[in-house]
């Protein structure tokens, strides 16, 4: 894993700080929150949360609903996020494996990276066919439901997989959702098994995904899914993509 140098400086201008736990707060919220709710959860008073939030809905990073008084992350982020996406190597690397893993498939492939516990989708290659899976680059989905998630959860370590799990609410997001702790431990252990993760309508409804995970000399830089239809996918089809994901895995890591 890389390093983070250590910096005992003073940071020059708190307040960004204070904006950056804002911001880091309405992401990471399961639902709007408002202006009590930071306030209670950032332990700053109420003046001090609104100065900053009415600076940041000034110049759209953060959006105020004037009928129920709460917050949304702005749409001001949107290209900063796209920008820092486009810079991020790994995205770059597997773009060409990606694409004929598109061709090879006729199927959505997806590139994600964790942030903050969560799949952020960095990439993600159309399926050629009519219907199309709805998601967004730079959405994020939760580890434990998604087949990106799932692939990368089963390569961490105990004690990193334990504090994952300590730590987030199994929620479930689907009726197939994984909900149980036991449950979700032994999807892992044959996913360390198989190489390949499967999210059989545990994300989103009518939608199956295969991912596998990206890895090079004991670090993760991230994972990559096929997602379709489930009505698409035969045994005989699935047998195929989890072929062509471990061999795409492999040229990918091959080239790290």
């Amino acid at each position: 894993m890389e390093q983070v140098k250590e910096n005992h400086q003073k940071p020059y201008g708190t307040v960004l700080i204070k904006a950056k736990d804002i911001l880091d707060y309405l992401m990471k919220a399961d639902d709007p929150p408002s202006l009590a709710d930071m306030s209670a959860a950032l332990s700053s008073s109420k003046p001090t949360i609104l100065k900053i939030l009415n600076t940041l809905d000034m110049i759209g990073f953060v959006r105020r609903d004037e009928s129920t008084k709460r917050y949304y992350l702005g749409t001001e982020l949107i290209p900063y996020a796209k920008k820092a996406l486009d810079s991020f190597d790994i995205a770059k690397v597997a773009r060409p494996f990606l694409e004929t893993l598109r061709d090879e498939t006729n199927e959505t492939i997806n590139l994600g990276i964790v942030r903050n516990d969560k799949i952020v989708l960095v990439e993600k290659l159309e399926s050629p066919n009519s219907i199309k899976l709805e998601s967004i680059i730079g959405g994020t989905m939760n580890m434990y439901s998604s087949a990106m998630g799932k692939a990368l959860l089963a390569n961490y370590s105990r004690k990193h997989l334990d504090d994952y799990l300590e730590t987030h609410k199994l929620k479930p997001l689907t009726p197939n959702t994984i909900t149980s702790l036991p449950k979700l431990r032994q999807n892992l252990k044959n996913i360390q098994e198989m190489g390949v993760s499967i999210d059989n309508e545990e994300n989103q409804p009518e939608v199956l995904c295969l991912g596998a995970s990206i890895m090079k000399a004991g670090r993760i830089y991230g994972a990559f899914s096929i997602s379709s239809p489930k009505y698409r996918v035969n045994k005989e089809r699935q047998s195929n993509f989890i072929r062509l994901l471990l061999n795409t895995q492999h040229a990918i890591e091959q080239t790290l």
